[in-house]
């Protein structure tokens, strides 16, 4: 055991003086500026009409979110997870029947729809960790279907027919905004967290997990553990995100959250924008999200739209093997504004 803290001590030290040469390039005033800005941005209501843009902006950040909190399972830790949309459907049903019954915000109950998510996150992945590689990735996708057909057929929740939630009382030009600010500030706590737990001893754990499973027991670490808590703190941040996504719609129903698009989006963003990177997720986010809106916008809402995103994530990743921030830091081309890590 003290050779096991030893070593852990090493690459403790190891990943400090990383961190430390890191800081002298890291642009740490521009995640500052980039949230000033967003907290700004529905000023541009008192001038014009900006829903549509607010609207761009939530859903990105919405994504950041659940982005960045797939990151820790599939970035940090290494296991491709294709059934993370079950925890945004479980804290959107969870917020969303009190919302329905009771009338409360599930802005305000998005942080206990999250810790009901990572419960639930926690127990799947005592079950579902226990194998590796394909079969996990199969498991994962088996667990969409599973509660596909849970809430399709559980009457007290509306079955496929789902549950139509009360619209705030805001006029139009500002409705959006509750739900803006809480999608705006959850993906900053997202971005924060994901940047606090990769420089821990815990994140230290989850990435030897991710380079070498075997070898991180045989040093001490507790894989079980690390993975299944992982896979709870990733769960965490996607039912926080569902949360606040069923009120925003109005209404809550199962092929609104159980569709594996959704899913594939995550690990898409993240594989993009550079897995097991702070800032990855982020730029994986917008790009995608970017690429989709252009498309739609110029060849309409139809499977050729799908395609062009999927030729131009395929040439990006000829060009970004490890993704856009991981190959560029790598080669150490990264921008400071995008050195997060």
């Amino acid at each position: 055991m003290s050779d096991t803290a030893s070593i852990l001590e090493q690459r403790t030290a190891y990943n400090e003086t990383l961190a430390s040469a890191q800081d002298k390039s890291r642009a740490t005033w521009f995640p500052l500026l980039l949230m000033a800005i967003l907290l700004a941005l529905p000023a541009l209501q008192f001038i014009g009409n900006y829903n549509y843009l607010l609207h761009l902006v939530l859903y990105t950040a919405c994504y950041v979110v659940m982005a960045s909190g797939w990151n820790i399972l599939g970035g940090f830790t290494g296991y491709i997870s294709l059934g993370h949309n079950v925890f945004f459907a479980i804290g959107g049903y969870f917020a969303g029947m009190i919302f329905a019954r009771y009338g409360i915000s599930t802005i305000i109950l998005a942080p206990l729809a999250g810790l009901v998510a990572a419960g639930f996150g926690y127990l799947i992945g005592l079950i579902t960790l226990r194998v590796r590689g394909p079969s996990f990735i199969i498991s994962s996708l088996a667990l969409v279907m599973i509660f596909r057909i849970f809430f399709e057929n559980w009457e007290f929740v509306g079955g496929a027919a789902g549950v139509s939630l009360k619209a705030n009382d805001l006029p139009v030009q500002w409705a959006k905004l509750p739900y803006y600010y809480a999608f705006v500030l959850m993906a900053a706590f997202a971005v924060w967290a994901s940047y606090r737990i990769k420089h821990s001893k815990f994140g230290l754990g989850l990435r030897a997990i991710s380079k070498d499973e075997i070898k991180s027991e045989s040093a001490g670490i507790d894989t079980r553990f690390y993975k299944v808590f992982a896979f709870a703190i990733s769960a965490f941040f996607v039912g926080m995100a569902g949360a606040v996504w069923g009120e925003y719609l109005t209404y809550i129903r199962p092929n609104i959250f159980l569709v594996i698009l959704i899913s594939v989006n995550m690990v898409l963003m993240c594989i993009l924008g550079g897995k097991g990177t702070v800032a990855g997720p982020v730029v994986g986010a917008i790009l995608i999200l970017a690429f989709n809106e252009f498309f739609v916008a110029t060849l309409g809402a139809s499977e050729i739209n799908i395609l062009a995103t999927g030729l131009i994530m395929m040439i990006s990743l000829m060009f970004f093997p490890l993704g856009i921030v991981g190959t560029l830091a790598k080669h150490r081309k990264l921008p400071r504004i995008l050195n997060w890590d």
